[in-house]
């Protein structure tokens, strides 16, 4: 599970590259500087987490020989959707900063929008060349289809009006398979998927007449979680309560219906907040929502 924590990590160290990009100056020496200290210091975060990777956590694992791995039954496709949401925010943020230190659509787009993909499909290779793991052609599906996402919208649109989010609460189900979940609340935000749940946020009002009245921040939000998974395929062993009785999770496919905020919209002149928000807009806003599964609908007046 290290290799997602880097993973997490070079994406909230990608958003300090913005730093260098807020700046409205039109002079050629300052925007040439600016491209310089991006792509670098992108080149440089992006190939140094990759080396640590490929010592701390493969070098131990290494076969020698690449293979693939079908892991696409496994978390009920939780861990799908991690690749699909994390090359997605990693594509947006690096267009983010490629469009304020002014490179041309194409480079912003197929270099900065792609950036996600590059990285992502490295790990993948990785994992192709490690006992226990092997290239998973779901994973990548997952990882194009999150910088498809990110690069067609900005295309087509120019914007993002359809954002992918994240929210996280603890399930209770940790205590149950620590070293596979989680033994505190932070790995647990990586590793006990149900704890997660992944959205699809669209804002109303950009796919409308911009004349129109409807809040420019307000977005309808589409989710999707599992819960009851102790294990990555089947629950192999039986649980216990305090009292000793015994426990039996059903694993369980659960969709949601909520409403959010895109930070992005709300207007601000403060170059700080728009970073602030530019980063914070990867996790849902909590709002009430309608949960749909196998038990039925449930209804919650705060959803996080």
């Amino acid at each position: 599970m290290l290799k997602r924590s880097v993973i997490v990590f070079l994406s909230l160290i990608l958003l300090s590259t913005k730093s260098f990009c807020q700046n409205d100056s039109v002079s050629p020496k300052k925007i040439k500087l600016t491209k310089i200290i991006l792509l670098s210091s992108s080149c440089a975060l992006t190939a140094g987490s990759l080396v640590y990777l490929n010592q701390a956590w493969y070098s131990n694992y290494n076969t020698g020989k690449f293979h693939f791995f079908d892991d696409n039954a496994e978390w009920m496709q939780m861990d799908k959707m991690g690749h699909f949401f994390t090359t997605y925010q990693m594509g947006r943020l690096m267009m983010g900063a490629f469009d304020k230190a002014r490179f041309n659509k194409k480079q912003k787009l197929f270099i900065g929008g792609a950036i996600g993909l590059y990285y992502m499909t490295a790990v993948e290779c990785f994992d192709g060349f490690s006992n226990g793991w092997g290239f998973s052609l779901g994973d990548e599906t997952a990882n194009i289809l999150g910088a498809g996402l990110v690069i067609s919208q900005q295309a087509f649109w120019k914007e993002q009006r359809i954002l992918v989010k994240y929210s996280y609460s603890q399930s209770g189900l940790a205590q149950y398979n620590p070293d596979l979940l989680g033994k505190n609340f932070y790995t647990q935000i990586l590793k006990d998927y149900n704890g997660q749940t992944y959205w699809l946020s669209f804002n109303p009002s950009s796919f409308i007449k911009k004349s129109n009245k409807f809040p420019k921040w307000l977005n309808f939000a589409f989710g999707y979680s599992a819960y009851g998974m102790l294990n990555a395929r089947y629950n192999t062993f039986a649980v216990q309560d305090a009292n000793g009785n015994v426990l039996n999770f059903e694993r369980e496919r659960r969709f949601y219906f909520s409403v959010d905020v895109d930070l992005t919209r709300i207007k601000t002149k403060s170059k700080f907040l728009k970073s602030v928000f530019s980063a914070f807009n990867m996790i849902k806003f909590p709002a009430p929502a309608l949960q749909f599964g196998n038990k039925g609908i449930r209804g919650y007046w705060l959803y996080m």
